[in-house]
């Protein structure tokens, strides 16, 4: 069962965007069939969840109006991506990480933000969430444009801490190397996430996983802010703790 914060962020993004459409859209003649395309320029229509998963991670040139396709696909999809029915995510570059939605409307903004961070409060919540907490965690960063909000939102329950510990491995096997643990962030934006990503792991994160009795992780986060050379150089990879 979601949380009352999620359920009221899914109503507010079916209240926002009910009705939108992209009137004269074409779609990809090679890609789209007409009769999926045709559920873009059709509002009030239910779209199958197929072609939901589908267009959500199109390229935006498969488009003629991709944000338009977006907002068409919204409801359906934000719900999809809540009650983990939308098959998978981390498989490529969300529809929304594409477009500007920042610059829409204040209120179609302000739904895709709530939402966003009603999603990732109520995954953190759940033992065994639909998706993996890492895929979770980028498509609501890259989605947003930022890891901080996230970072900030991390809550200390169990639940929580062993989801931390499941991304710290994850990540640590990217950012040691200078790496970024993003598979699908391309805008400008990428950089300053790493960075951000990186300086917490090395600062509250690394507490957070001694305090968990993750040591061996602890540690290895901390010489992310260590220089290049002399993370490598550091007496850690000697010791008998050290895994690689």
């Amino acid at each position: 069962m979601a949380s009352p914060a999620l359920d009221a962020a899914l109503a507010d993004i079916d209240t926002v965007f009910n009705g939108f459409a992209s009137p004269h859209e074409t779609g990809c003649g090679h890609c789209h069939a007409p009769e999926e395309t045709a559920f873009l320029r059709t509002p009030y229509t239910r779209v199958p969840l197929d072609v939901v998963r589908y267009y959500l991670f199109e390229v935006p040139d498969h488009f003629d109006d991709d944000p338009a396709a977006m907002r068409r696909l919204l409801p359906q999809a934000a719900r999809a991506m809540a009650e983990g029915t939308l098959g998978s995510i981390g498989y490529g570059a969300h529809g929304l990480s594409r477009v500007d939605w920042r610059s829409w409307p204040a209120e179609q903004a302000t739904a895709i933000e709530a939402f966003l961070h009603a999603w990732w409060q109520d995954t953190l919540t759940l033992p065994e969430p639909p998706y993996a907490i890492d895929d979770t965690f980028e498509t609501c960063a890259t989605i947003a444009g930022a890891v901080t909000p996230f970072l900030d939102g991390w809550v200390r329950t169990p639940v929580a801490d062993a989801h931390l510990a499941r991304c710290a491995v994850t990540w640590l096997y990217d950012l040691l190397s200078d790496s970024s643990p993003f598979w699908w962030w391309y805008d400008d934006g990428e950089g300053s996430g790493v960075a951000d990503l990186r300086a917490w792991l090395a600062g509250p994160g690394a507490v957070r996983l001694c305090v968990q009795g993750e040591a061996d992780l602890a540690v290895r986060a901390e010489l992310l802010a260590l220089p290049y050379d002399e993370r490598w150089a550091h007496p850690y990879w000697t010791n008998a703790s050290a895994t690689n």
